[in-house]
């Protein structure tokens, strides 16, 4: 991987690919660069795909104390390094940064947002989420950050969480223990969109797999309504909050040549 400076010093690793107009992936909790990767394979002979780790994780840095809008000048940076005005592809959290990235003037020419993880029905995160996940990092306790965004950021039941403990994965999770406190922020500061979010113009497309949980189908559906430039599309299969990659490349493929 390569690397990009952004605009507070932070290195942010990434990867290009294919040929055409840029479409850069932005993944979500516990997510490096490959998460999206095989989708932007299968995208890469409609556009140059560009996938990156977000900071805290991957190969890339980490710069303290994080603000929302660190973030969306990494994706600026990667945007610019990318060559330009550049569509976004935002997975989960990733969702969320996209569309606060678009509202803030980010050259974005098309937005695609996967399941972003509004609270516009149920009842929002516990606002000191983040500082309590920092506070067991700090303490040395990063598993049990994890655990803690996995219950009450992400709502997987206890038992299931105590099971991932005990998963192959769980190496490669507390080794992300920091971005829970990134992630935790946007998705309680932005639990549902800022009036410049649900005001912004880029043309999107709002997905959801068909067999997602319901708050997330349903989140989709309100936010397509929402955006002004909006529409949105149910893809088959999809369980569990997953990327049905071939679906969701065709889907992508046909918005991008709207445009």
């Amino acid at each position: 991987m390569e690397t990009v400076t952004s605009q507070d010093g932070t290195p942010i690793a990434y990867q290009l690919a294919g040929s055409g107009r840029p479409l850069v992936f932005v993944t979500g909790a516990f997510n490096d660069h490959t998460r999206c990767a095989p989708l932007a394979a299968a995208l890469a002979g409609t556009a140059t795909v560009v996938t990156y780790d977000r900071r805290a994780r991957g190969g890339s840095g980490d710069t303290r104390p994080y603000r929302i809008d660190l973030e969306v000048a990494d994706l600026a940076a990667v945007i610019d390094r990318a060559g330009g005005p550049a569509a976004v592809f935002g997975y989960s959290s990733g969702a969320v940064l996209a569309l606060r990235a678009a509202a803030a003037g980010l050259p974005i020419t098309r937005l695609v947002l996967f399941e972003a993880p509004f609270a516009f029905d149920g009842p929002a995160r516990a606002a000191d989420l983040p500082d309590r996940l920092q506070a067991l990092i700090d303490a040395g306790r990063p598993g049990d950050a994890v655990t803690l965004f996995q219950t009450e950021g992400i709502g997987l039941p206890a038992e299931f969480a105590a099971q991932i403990r005990r998963s192959p994965i769980w190496p490669a999770l507390e080794a992300m223990a920091q971005s829970t406190v990134y992630d935790a922020t946007l998705t309680t500061e932005l639990a549902v969109p800022t009036p410049d979010m649900a005001a912004a113009a880029t043309p999107t497309l709002v997905v959801n797999g068909a067999g997602t949980w319901p708050g997330l189908a349903s989140a989709a559906r309100t936010l397509a309504t929402l955006l002004p430039q909006a529409r949105h599309r149910e893809v088959p299969a999809g369980a569990d909050h997953d990327i049905p990659v071939e679906a969701t490349a065709a889907v992508v493929r046909e918005f991008l040549a709207d445009g």
